[in-house]
């Protein structure tokens, strides 16, 4: 039976690690838990030892449990350690090689690999030391999934949730199911979502799109073992595992966010980028006798930019959103974009915010017609044709 070891962490999240061990043991693991002294504020042990069945080690000064289990064994005996929540002060430890606890002494004596799943405010996770520390524990091996963006326990709104147990749970099945990793060494560039264009502060310019194709082509990706970085416009969905995320707000935030993620050996440039801004207004637009005018500017065309500039990736692929003769205006996009790949959707009906997609794949070759299926198989199906012309390149 594979061996999980979760180390819970002291924040209001801990909660989150009761449903976790389910999750977990539902799916066959054996879950042995550790618990900071903050963890126990929130959990109690004998709640973690009842969903596990098995004993929680809570000190590294009990003599009983290092007479019969000692750190360096406790540490090494498991497959995966996970640690739910992660948070800044067991981060910054962690990346300073601090051992002053059972949870951080056995982090510093194992040679097993470590999830870590983040859980804090935002504004902790935003400070440049805790930036600085995920950068070192991941250079160091560590595997940090990206938090949840939303409404926290402080009022405040933005990352730094801890993502949800069941995307935490399908974390751990990535890290221990055998896979191919045909993507392993790649770096892939992402764009997703709509970008917004201030009318003012309180109006602004967008369009329909959700990120969820983007989102789920970013996931696929990093599910065969690439690099991707996913430069997001303004969405709340949850980064999928294995990401780095970039948000940004407007077109020209997206551009220079997409600049210095380069080099990249893949760009898939699914983002639907506002084609025009307006010079935004310092203060409300009133309402008035008639309508203000709004002077449109052209905003960079992102694609064009990447497609024909000197860090070219070897691979470009391009999204269309087209209401009518969709297959011509991909071809046409494709040269006129310099892409190799131009994929292009009829978004007359409702594939915006839906679940599923019908595309039409568009290169040197000719045009691919794809039958409708959910995005999700869109995005693995993008996904491993991308490893394929990249191994072949």
């Amino acid at each position: 039976m594979t061996r999980i070891l979760l180390i819970v962490g002291g924040g209001i999240a801990a909660y989150k690690a009761c449903e976790l061990i389910r999750l977990l043991r539902r799916r066959g693991y054996a879950v042995r838990c550790v618990m900071t002294e903050g963890a126990s504020h929130f959990v109690t042990p004998m709640t973690l030892a009842a969903l596990s069945e098995d004993q929680v080690y809570t000190s590294l000064w009990d003599l009983k449990d290092e007479a019969e289990m000692g750190h360096i064994q406790l540490s090494r005996q498991a497959d995966l350690i996970v640690i739910a929540p992660a948070t800044a002060d067991l981060l910054a430890r962690m990346a300073g090689g601090i051992a002053d606890d059972l949870a951080t002494t056995l982090l510093l004596a194992t040679d097993t690999p470590v999830l870590a799943a983040p859980a804090m405010n935002v504004r902790m996770w935003q400070h440049a030391a805790t930036v600085r520390n995920v950068a070192q524990l991941r250079a160091d091996g560590i595997t940090i999934l990206e938090p949840d963006a939303g409404a926290m326990a402080c009022g405040e709104f933005g990352p730094g949730r801890l993502p949800e147990p069941d995307a935490i749970a399908a974390a751990v099945d990535r890290m221990l199911a055998p896979r191919a990793t045909p993507l392993a060494g790649r770096h892939v560039l992402v764009t997703a979502g709509p970008t917004h264009e201030a009318i003012d502060p309180v109006r602004y310019i967008a369009n329909r799109s959700s990120g969820r194709q983007g989102f789920a082509i970013a996931g696929a990706l990093a599910d065969l073992g690439a690099a991707v970085t996913l430069v997001a416009g303004p969405l709340t969905l949850a980064t999928p595992a294995g990401v780095r995320r970039v948000d940004v707000v407007s077109a020209a935030d997206m551009a220079a966010a997409v600049e210095r993620a380069l080099p990249a050996d893949a760009a898939v440039m699914v983002a639907a980028v506002a084609d025009w801004r307006v010079a935004a207004a310092p203060q409300k637009v009133k309402k008035g006798d008639a309508p203000p005018a709004l002077t449109l500017t052209e905003n960079v065309d992102i694609l064009a930019t990447l497609a024909h500039g000197a860090l070219r990736p070897r691979l470009v692929v391009g999204f269309a959103a087209e209401t009518e003769r969709v297959v011509e205006r991909a071809i046409a996009k494709r040269l006129r974009k310099n892409a190799d790949w131009i994929v292009a959707n009829d978004v007359s009906g409702d594939v915006f915010g839906g679940d599923a997609n019908t595309v039409h794949l568009a290169t040197a070759d000719g045009v691919e017609h794809w039958e409708r299926m959910a995005k999700d198989a869109v995005a693995r199906r993008l996904a491993q044709r991308i490893a394929d012309t990249l191994a072949g390149a």
